[in-house]
């Protein structure tokens, strides 16, 4: 190679190295202190991208597992509400089948009237006011809404999933959150046998409704069974008392009828059953929420271990590529220094 002074190659060969080196060193140092291997998409273009959907799926993953925690809060509500009307219900059979017993006079029967009453009225209250989030929890009407309820026909769905398919969501039926005041437990159409005696003295069963129960212990128009008299006229019946009317009451069999509180223990087990029912149907649903923050859990682990293996700066790797970058930029700067003195030799020449 010819010895010239205007160009200077070798200057040229130590100063690109030494840019190299410094690039690299640079690209080693950000590495390092982000804790990520890819900062730019110009570092790995396909796996820019590849994280970018990976990071944003993750996200998701752990709002659904959020979704599904807060919907296993809403059945875990539901079902706490509903022991405590099945704790009443239990204990209205309970003094139902004490009045039943025929061995109490009108004071016992109305001390009984008046805590099924009591009891009765919480049943309404608990199923008014139990709620979650601003939703009704045991409310919900067939042919109408209640201001308020927050609940549709297709009853509540809990977004488990990542996109808007199917399978992404779990489907809580509207049966689980219907009306459970008295009226929504105790359907007028129910029936129950009762065993009465025939003029010879056998046993002549016959079928009532608990419509024709309520009409025999009272005359209060019945529409619903909600309202304060209705509720009294509900708990003359199970004490074997007829309700007259404003607070006054007499002896069930005063009215000429062979059967008394012990009619009403059919109506009030199907009302358990229909508590008892929902609640293993909310034991379910809490299985499946459950099932899917499981499912939630795999997939965002595997999604994280997969984002670090694309991502995340292998520490021991890059702090070799620091150090040899760090020496190749010193022995480039060295060099340059000696490179930029070799057109100087030409003056040896004059």
């Amino acid at each position: 190679m010819a010895l010239t002074i205007n160009t200077n190659i070798s200057s040229i060969i130590a100063q690109r190295s030494l840019n190299s080196a410094t690039t690299n060193l640079n690209t080693s140092l950000e590495r390092m202190s982000t804790g990520y291997k890819i900062n730019h998409a110009k570092d790995n273009a396909a796996g820019y991208s590849i994280s970018e959907q990976w990071q944003t799926q993750i996200s998701s993953l752990d709002v659904a597992s959020d979704n599904a925690a807060i919907g296993s809060d809403l059945l875990t509500t539901a079902e706490q509400s509903y022991s405590l009307l099945s704790d009443h219900l239990q204990r209205i059979r309970d003094l139902t089948e004490q009045a039943a017993n025929g061995t109490y006079a009108s004071a016992s029967l109305k001390a009984i009237q008046a805590e099924i009453y009591a009891r009765l009225d919480e049943v309404n209250r608990v199923a008014a006011n139990s709620e979650f989030n601003g939703i009704k929890l045991m409310s919900y009407i067939e042919d109408g809404v209640p201001e308020g309820v927050g609940m549709t026909q297709n009853g509540i769905n809990i977004q488990v999933g990542l996109y808007s398919d199917a399978n992404s969501v779990i489907n809580l039926d509207v049966d689980l959150f219907r009306s459970a005041t008295i009226s929504g437990l105790f359907s007028l159409t129910q029936s129950t046998q009762i065993v009465n005696r025939d003029e010879f003295g056998d046993p002549d069963p016959v079928t009532h409704t608990l419509q024709e129960v309520l009409d025999g212990a009272g005359d209060v128009t019945i529409t619903d069974l909600n309202t304060e008299e209705q509720l009294r006229l509900f708990a003359a019946a199970c004490s074997g008392l007829y309700y007259e009317g404003n607070g006054e009451y007499h002896l069930l069999s005063d009215e000429g009828l062979d059967y008394g509180a012990s009619a009403m223990l059919g109506f009030i087990d199907n009302a358990i059953d229909v508590i008892s029912d929902r609640v293993t149907r909310i034991g379910a649903a809490q299985n499946r929420i459950d099932s899917a923050i499981s499912a939630l859990d795999v997939q965002s682990q595997n999604l994280v271990s997969s984002l670090s293996t694309l991502r995340d700066t292998d520490v021991a790797e890059e702090s070799s590529n620091y150090i040899q970058a760090q020496i190749l930029q010193q022995a480039s700067a060295t060099l340059l220094a000696t490179a930029n003195q070799t057109p100087s030799i030409a003056l040896n020449l004059v």
